[in-house]
C-alpha cells in the first residue's frame, strides 16, 4: 500500500491517492520519535541549557526537512513543495507560541528541569487537537468552497491585528479557563515534581503543572485557529497538511527552550508574520482568478520569514540581556 500517485488539480493544489501504508508509518515515526524524546533523551527532568536545546533543534528541524525529501520520492516535486511551504508556515508561527508558554511557566514558576515533561503532553495533545482542526477544514473546504473566503478574510484581520495590536499576549492571571479549572478540579500551589496529581492528607488534588498543561493546550488551540487556516492556503491534502503541521510542532519543546528568553531580540517578528498571514490570505481570496504557484508561495514565505529574523537580530546586536516575563506567585488555592 506504499505506492503512492499525485496530480496537479486544476493548476493548483495537488491531490494525493495515499495509501494505508503512508498514514502508518507516518503516525509510527511520530510515535518513536516521541517516545525517544520522552524514555531515551529526556527520561529524568532535568535542565535544558541553550547547548542542548540547540543541538536538539537542529535534530529536529533535520527530521522535519528529511521528511520533505520522502514526500518528494514518494509523491514528487509539487507535493513537496506543499510540505515545505506548510511547514515553515506553521514554524514561523509556532515562534509567537513560544513567547506564550514562557509567560506561562514563569506565571506558575515551573522549574526549568520539569518543563520539558510538561511541554511533551501539551505537544502530544497538539498533535491530536490539530488533526481534529485540519481534517475538520479541508472536509468544509471540499463541500463548502466558499469557505476559503471565510479563512482569507480571517487571515488579513488577523495580519493587520499583530500590526496595530502590539504584543497583546495571554496573561495567565487573567485567563477566564483557568478561573473555571480552579472551579472545577482542586488545585494546590504545592509542586510534587514531575507529577500532575498529587495526594495531601488522603485527598487527590492537581498541582501546578496540570494547570500548566491545560493552559498550554488552551493556547495552542487559539494559535491553531491562526495556522491552520494558514497552511491550507498552500496545500489542501490532508496528509501534506498533517505532516508539515506535526515535524513543525515536534521540535518546539527544543525551540521553546532555545527561544524562549529572546523575545526581545525578535523585534520585527510581529510584522514578518503579519506579511506571512496577509500573503496566504489574499492566496485564497483570488484563488478563483489566480493561483499563486506553490514555488513562489514557499519562496515569499521563506525571504520574509528569514528577513524578520535578519532584520530582528541585527537591529538588537549587543544585547547581552533579554526581556523574561516577570516571575509571579502561583495561583492561590480557592
Amino acid at each position: 500500500m506504499l505506492i503512492a500517485a499525485a496530480e496537479e488539480t486544476s493548476g493548483s493544489f495537488v491531490q494525493l491517492d495515499v495509501g494505508v501504508g503512508w498514514w502508518v508509518g507516518l503516525l509510527a515515526l511520530i510515535m518513536a520519535l516521541l517516545l525517544v524524546d520522552l524514555l531515551v533523551v529526556h527520561r529524568e527532568g532535568h535542565e535544558v541549557y541553550t547547548r542542548e536545546a540547540a543541538i536538539e533543534s537542529t535534530v529536529w528541524i533535520s527530521i522535519g526537512l528529511a521528511f520533505g525529501l520522502v514526500v518528494w520520492w514518494g509523491f514528487g516535486g509539487a507535493a513537496a513543495g506543499e510540505y515545505y511551504s506548510g511547514y515553515l508556515i506553521e514554524k514561523s508561527l509556532s515562534v509567537d507560541n513560544v513567547f506564550v508558554w514562557a509567560l506561562i511557566m514563569s506565571y506558575f514558576v515551573v522549574p526549568r528541569r520539569y518543563q520539558h515533561r510538561v511541554l511533551f503532553w501539551g505537544i502530544f495533545g497538539a498533535l491530536i487537537l490539530r488533526a481534529v482542526f485540519i481534517f475538520a477544514g479541508i472536509a468544509l473546504i471540499e463541500k463548502f468552497e466558499w469557505v476559503l473566503y471565510i479563512f482569507g478574510a480571517f487571515l488579513l484581520y488577523t495580519a493587520v491585528k499583530l500590526v496595530v495590536g502590539g504584543d497583546d499576549h495571554v496573561d495567565p492571571s487573567k485567563s477566564k479557563f483557568l478561573k473555571l479549572v480552579h472551579k472545577v478540579i482542586p488545585l494546590t500551589d504545592q509542586m510534587d515534581g514531575q507529577r500532575l496529581f498529587t495526594r495531601i492528607d488522603g485527598k487527590r488534588f492537581a498541582t501546578p503543572l496540570f494547570a500548566v498543561l491545560l493552559l498550554v493546550e488552551a493556547t495552542d488551540v487559539l494559535f491553531a485557529v491562526d495556522s491552520v487556516p494558514a497552511v491550507l492556503a498552500v496545500s489542501h491534502e490532508q496528509f501534506i497538511v498533517f505532516a508539515s503541521n506535526a515535524f513543525a510542532i515536534l521540535g518546539l519543546r527544543a525551540l521553546y527552550f532555545l527561544l524562549a528568553d529572546m523575545h526581545a531580540r525578535f523585534s520585527y517578528l510581529q510584522e514578518g508574520l503579519a506579511i506571512i498571514l496577509a500573503f496566504v490570505g489574499v492566496k485564497m481570496l483570488i484563488h478563483r482568478w489566480y493561483v499563486i504557484p506553490t514555488w513562489l508561495s514557499l519562496l515569499v514565505i521563506a525571504i520574509v520569514l528569514f528577513a524578520a529574523i535578519g532584520f530582528s537580530l541585527r537591529a538588537t546586536r549587543g544585547q547581552d540581556t533579554m526581556e523574561v516575563p516577570e516571575e509571579m506567585p502561583p495561583p492561590q488555592e480557592r
